[in-house]
């Protein structure tokens, strides 16, 4: 018998049936009910040299490498087993079912992964080397990243959010614990200037956004001057309306939905100067136009230009919709 067959053992297979034309060197486990030349040799590794089958009884220790299903396996003195990997190791790269890369040094393809505790809790650690530095889980649909939460450039908890290519954060959390939603739809508009007096039927729009946080613009141009305001998300909002007046022979103050709607209602009284305000929570819909109208009773008269119109809202912003603020005397 070949001692390098034994030595550089390779196990070309497990069967019961001999091959037809085997080549020199090559060895086979003898698997249950063998048949022809191997009758009576199970468990044995048959060996072709010289033109004949030779018979080697496995000892407890041996190795080899099997081709079919590949792996190395180690014979315990009953079965050949796999090898065990050892209870403690370091690896560079490590692969399941996927292929590590240098970056990527663990990979795992799998339908779930299961974090299990050891007797009492459970904690996952991704730690970072510096406050610049990003430690986050990163949420990707066909390798491209669409959102993110964790400490991204900095130590404040952030959840971020992308369209594919631009990226958003829509919560942080400073090491403070104050919270802000810096994308959180919220702006103040006004007129600028002093005062004005409108004509019969004018609708006036706003020509300053004062704070502007989430994505708000200035729109279509209102008739009376200034432009409507295009809201960035559909949603809840609060809607604050502050009207200041500087004489008046009466008159009311109307937000409305399309000229049709009321959605807040205001009634000034005759005299000088006044501040009236009123809110309400509403559901803003796409590409609706809500119309600020202020009426008088008389054609005397005069609004200061700090007339303002407040939204707030608590969504992330999906579509675009107007707002028109318009003042119309009787």
């Amino acid at each position: 018998m070949k001692l390098d067959a034994l030595v550089h053992l390779t196990i070309t297979a497990e069967q019961a049936v001999p091959p037809v034309s085997p080549a020199e060197g090559v060895c086979y486990l003898v698997a249950a009910a063998p048949a022809g030349a191997w009758i009576g040799k199970e468990g044995k590794v048959a060996i072709w040299q010289d033109g004949y089958w030779a018979f080697a009884e496995p000892k407890a220790g041996w190795h080899a490498c099997f081709s079919e299903p590949a792996g190395l396996k180690v014979f315990s003195g009953t079965t050949w087993q796999d090898i065990p990997l050892p209870a403690s190791g370091s690896f560079d790269e490590l692969g399941i079912s996927a292929s590590p890369d240098g970056a990527n040094r663990f990979a795992l393809s799998s339908p779930a992964s299961l974090f299990n505790h050891a007797g009492n809790g459970h904690q996952i650690k991704v730690n970072k080397a510096a406050t610049g530095d990003t430690a986050s889980l990163l949420f990707q649909t066909n390798w491209t990243g669409y959102a993110e939460m964790g400490l991204a450039g900095s130590d404040a908890f952030s959840i971020k959010i992308s369209d594919g290519s631009v990226w958003k954060t829509g919560l942080s959390i400073s090491s403070a614990g104050h919270v802000s939603r810096p994308n959180q739809p919220a702006v103040r508009a006004h007129r600028t200037g002093t005062s004005f007096s409108p004509t019969a039927g004018q609708q006036s729009g706003f020509t300053t956004l004062a704070l502007n946080q989430g994505g708000f613009t200035l729109g279509a141009a209102a008739p009376g001057g200034g432009n409507c305001v295009t809201v960035p998300s559909p949603g809840l909002y609060l809607l604050a309306l502050n009207v200041a007046v500087l004489t008046s022979s009466g008159h009311t103050t109307t937000l409305m939905l399309n000229s049709e709607q009321n959605l807040i209602f205001m009634n000034g009284v005759a005299g000088g100067a006044q501040m009236q305000s009123a809110s309400g929570i509403f559901f803003l819909l796409s590409g609706r136009f809500y119309y600020f109208r202020a009426c008088r009773h008389r054609a005397t008269g005069a609004w200061s230009r700090k007339n303002r119109v407040i939204f707030d809202n608590a969504l992330i912003p999906q579509r675009s919709k107007a707002y028109l603020l318009s003042l119309t005397r009787h």
